[in-house]
C-alpha cells in the first residue's frame, strides 16, 4: 500500500528582506569604491606628470601620445563615476550620524583635491602637445617648401600641406576632447547639496505646518471642553428647576387631602 507523503511546510526560497544593516553595508562598500577611485586618479596624475616631461623630447612618439590618451579617457570615466558614488553616499547616510557625515566630507575633499591636480596637469599636457604639433608642422613645411622649390613639385607640396593641416586639426581636437570638464563634476556635487537643502527646507516647512495644525487642534479641544462644561451646568440647572417645580406641584396637589 502506497503511503501518501505529508507536506510539512513550504521549502521554497524565502523572499529577500531588506534589513537596516544592508544600508550600512552598502555605505561601507561605496566608501571603499570612492577611496580606490581617488587612489587611481592620483596615480594617473603622477603618470601624466612623468609624460609631461617627455613631450617635445626625443622620447616623444606616437606610443607616448596614445598612452596619454588612453590614461586620460579611463581616468575621466573614473572621475565621473566617483562623483556619482559620492552622491550615492549622501543618500545612504543615516540621518544624524556625525561619523558618516565627516567621512563623506573627507572623501569629497580628497576627491576635489585629486581632481584639481589631475585637471591642471591635463591642461599643461594639452598646451605642450599642441605647441609641439605646431612646431613640427612648421619645420616639415619649411623642409617641404625647400624641397618643392628645388624639385619644382608644387602639386606634391599642396597635397602635403593639406594632409598636415587635417592631421594637426584632428590631433588638436583629440587633445582638447581628452580634457576633463571639472566644472560639470563640481556642478553635479553642488546641485546635490542644493537638492538636499531644498529637501530640508521642505521638511522644516512640513514640521512648522504640522505644529500649526496641532496648536489649532489644541485650541479646538479647549473650546469643545469649555462648551461641554457649560452644557453640563445648563443641564444641571434645568434638572434643579424641574425638581423644584415638581416639588411645588406635589405640595399643591397633596395640600387639600391634608385638610
Amino acid at each position: 500500500m502506497n503511503r501518501q507523503m505529508q507536506n510539512y511546510g513550504s521549502i521554497s526560497t524565502p523572499p529577500d528582506v531588506n534589513f537596516a544593516g544592508n544600508r550600512s553595508v552598502e555605505f561601507n562598500i561605496t566608501c571603499d569604491n570612492v577611496v580606490t577611485n581617488i587612489y587611481t586618479i592620483n596615480s594617473s596624475f603622477r603618470g601624466l606628470e612623468n609624460a609631461l616631461k617627455n613631450i617635445g623630447t626625443t622620447k616623444d612618439n606616437h606610443g607616448l601620445r596614445n598612452k596619454i590618451h588612453v590614461m586620460q579617457l579611463s581616468t575621466n570615466e573614473i572621475a565621473a563615476v566617483t562623483s556619482k558614488e559620492i552622491s550615492k553616499l549622501k543618500s545612504l547616510m543615516t540621518k544624524g550620524d556625525k561619523q558618516q557625515q565627516l567621512q563623506i566630507e573627507k572623501l569629497e575633499e580628497n576627491f576635489k583635491e585629486a581632481i584639481g591636480r589631475y585637471s591642471t596637469t591635463q591642461k599643461e599636457i594639452a598646451n605642450k602637445q599642441k605647441a609641439h604639433l605646431l612646431v613640427s608642422v612648421n619645420v616639415e613645411n619649411e623642409e617641404s617648401d625647400d624641397n618643392v622649390y628645388k624639385q619644382q613639385m608644387l602639386a606634391r607640396e599642396m597635397a602635403f600641406e593639406q594632409e598636415m593641416l587635417i592631421e594637426r586639426e584632428t590631433r588638436i581636437m583629440q587633445i582638447e576632447s581628452d580634457i576633463l570638464n571639472v566644472n560639470d563634476i563640481m556642478r553635479e556635487l553642488g546641485s546635490l547639496v542644493h537638492e538636499q537643502g531644498s529637501t530640508i527646507d521642505t521638511i522644516e516647512n512640513s514640521i512648522d505646518h504640522a505644529v500649526g495644525r496641532v496648536e489649532e487642534g489644541t485650541e479646538q479641544l479647549i473650546k469643545a471642553s469649555v462648551y461641554q462644561r457649560k452644557k453640563r451646568w445648563k443641564l444641571l440647572y434645568l434638572i434643579l428647576v424641574i425638581a423644584v417645580v415638581t416639588a411645588i406641584l406635589i405640595i399643591i396637589i397633596l395640600n387639600p387631602f391634608k385638610k
